[in-house]
């Protein structure tokens, strides 16, 4: 496989799911390091929420290596998808997290993606937390392939196969016109989480290129890297910047089989043979 995303890859068990092996956040802990909340019971609407990362040593992680321009990336999501959100949280000395989420009663899913300095690359700890209230879980959205945000529509094309990486390109337009000056978020023109239905298996895909490289466009398209650990369905969020506001787009993706290999198979198979799978050449 191809080191698409110019950074260690080495090691996938600690990579959490980047090489297309286990994906990450199925654990609350791993590699001697642990997600810690202050409270797994939480009330419903805007709520603080605060929480360490504990280290080997049993003591609260301090030093981080900034991935994406923050030490570490906090996602929220509830167990039926529903409720979306990636925010970034304060760290005190001590190590200390706090952050706010708005949130709707039922099962909740946090992920904390860090890269703890000293460890081989990053890590995404996950761990369950119950918001009380009256719960009305949500049908997973259709397979659609775009994503209405107010006046934005997001076009996504590519496709997730099993175990192979694959480029998702999303295409971003306003009023049916297409957006051709986003602003970098978290270095990148847009920042995109994939999650495995009936798991929430954590998958960190990365950006193909960056703002100012000479080459990547602010918009209207974002191309990513993605490896699919299984067959299944999986639920992407993108989150863009325009005008000064980050929004987020969402899409339910149900990965394709590849293509055959043999001309047997071909032969057997010919319909699959001019099917296009959302594979471009890399610059």
């Amino acid at each position: 496989m191809q080191n698409h995303s110019g950074h260690a890859q080495a090691d996938h068990s600690a990579h959490g799911g980047h090489g297309g092996a286990q994906p990450g956040g199925l654990s609350v802990s791993e590699n001697g390091y642990t997600l810690e909340l202050d409270s797994t019971i939480l009330t419903a609407g805007v709520q603080p929420v605060s929480f360490k990362v504990i280290g080997p040593d049993g003591q609260a992680v301090t030093d981080f290596v900034p991935e994406h321009e923050k030490e570490l990336h906090f996602i929220a999501v509830r167990r039926d998808t529903a409720g979306f959100q990636h925010v970034h949280p304060v760290r005190d000395e001590k190590g200390a997290w706090s952050t706010e989420l708005a949130l709707e009663p039922g099962d909740w899913r946090f992920f904390a993606d860090i890269h703890p300095a000293g460890h081989d690359g990053t890590l995404t700890l996950g761990i369950d937390v119950a918001v009380a209230g009256p719960y009305d879980p949500r049908p997973l959205p259709e397979a659609t392939g775009t994503a209405q945000i107010g006046e934005y529509t997001v076009a996504l094309d590519g496709e997730l196969v099993p175990g192979e990486a694959s480029e998702l390109t999303l295409t971003v337009s306003r009023n049916e016109r297409p957006v051709t000056d986003l602003q970098p978020y978290l270095a990148a023109y847009g920042h995109l989480v994939a999650l495995r239905v009936g798991d929430l298996g954590y998958l960190h895909v990365h950006p193909e290129g960056e703002p100012g490289d000479g080459t990547t466009t602010p918009g209207p398209e974002i191309a990513f890297m993605a490896v699919a650990p299984s067959a299944g369905t999986y639920r992407l969020y993108l989150d863009f910047q325009h005008n000064g506001v980050v929004r987020t787009a969402d899409f339910t993706v149900r990965t394709t089989v590849a293509a055959p290999r043999s001309d047997a198979a071909a032969q057997a198979a010919p319909e699959h043979g001019a099917h296009h799978h959302g594979h471009h050449a890399h610059h």
